[in-house]
């Protein structure tokens, strides 16, 4: 957690940092990237850093409202950081695809995704610490999460809700946005010839793509499979340390978010480098 909380907290400051001093890079297209690096730097700061420390003491020592807090935090800054992923393939498909005609992606667009991440992420991170289901410490003893392990047919629905949309939703539009912008990249490479070089931004949009994808699902449907699991079977037994590996690993998203989506931006790195 140390090695993971440090990465990511670096990373993405030199992402804020990097956009804050190029006005070149504030752009309304760049807009979700800072949101979700910011996102992501919440999510190392609040979740990796007590993480660290509460594994260190060995059992999560900060108390019970500590514990909702952590618990709220981590899961509202990532499934901000999640439904960024998703807006970003939404803009990208907007503009590439302009689904609208003419209309352009400008800055009260970018600022209305980012109004809709935030809130629509609070609306279904809220509801445990207001007593639809509830945060409570893992089984591993360490970390705080939404309690997958109650029997409850009350705290049922919301795991089953938040699972809805706060997964299936975001990933079905990252899905379908990036579908049709490689459809419309192959018709116009196929509109302007065949020669190799017509070819090559669609080879490097899909590459991007399948990253942005495989990314997405290797960092959370761990996380989102246990969580379905174990709250079909909550009697179901897990070592711990098994039960703790998916919300661990589902952290490292903030790592390696950064590199995918910025230091694969050429003109983010063209800009950086002048």
């Amino acid at each position: 957690m140390f090695v993971v909380t440090a990465a990511s907290l670096s990373e993405n400051f030199t992402v804020m940092l990097v956009t804050f001093r190029f006005t070149q890079l504030r752009k309304p297209l760049n807009y979700i990237i800072v949101n979700l690096s910011l996102a992501d730097f919440l999510v190392s700061l609040t979740g990796g850093t007590i993480s660290f420390l509460t594994n260190y003491h060995g059992y999560f020592f900060l108390g019970k409202w500590a514990c909702v807090l952590e618990g709220f935090a981590v899961t509202y800054f990532g499934i901000v950081a999640l439904w960024s992923l998703a807006v970003l393939a939404f803009e990208r498909f907007f503009v590439i695809c302009r689904p609208l005609g003419n209309i352009r992606l400008r800055g009260k667009h970018a600022a209305l995704g980012l109004l809709f991440v935030w809130t629509f992420s609070f609306i279904w991170t809220i509801p445990p610490v207001l007593g639809w289901s509830s945060y409570t410490v893992s089984k591993i003893g360490t970390t705080c999460e939404p309690n997958w392990y109650s029997g409850n047919f009350h705290d049922h629905t919301f795991i089953i809700t938040f699972f809805i949309t706060c997964f299936i939703l975001p990933l079905g539009v990252i899905v379908v946005c990036y579908c049709k912008l490689i459809k419309k990249l192959r018709k116009v490479s196929n509109t302007h010839g065949r020669l190799g070089n017509a070819r090559k931004p669609e080879r490097q949009v899909t590459r991007m793509v399948v990253v942005m994808i495989v990314a997405f699902m290797v960092a959370w449907t761990p996380y989102a499979a246990f969580s379905i699991v174990v709250t079909a079977h909550p009697s179901i037994h897990l070592d711990p340390r098994l039960a703790a590996a998916p919300a661990f690993f589902s952290k490292t998203a903030a790592v390696y978010n950064p590199v995918i989506y910025v230091f694969m931006n050429k003109q983010v790195t063209l800009h950086s480098c002048t």
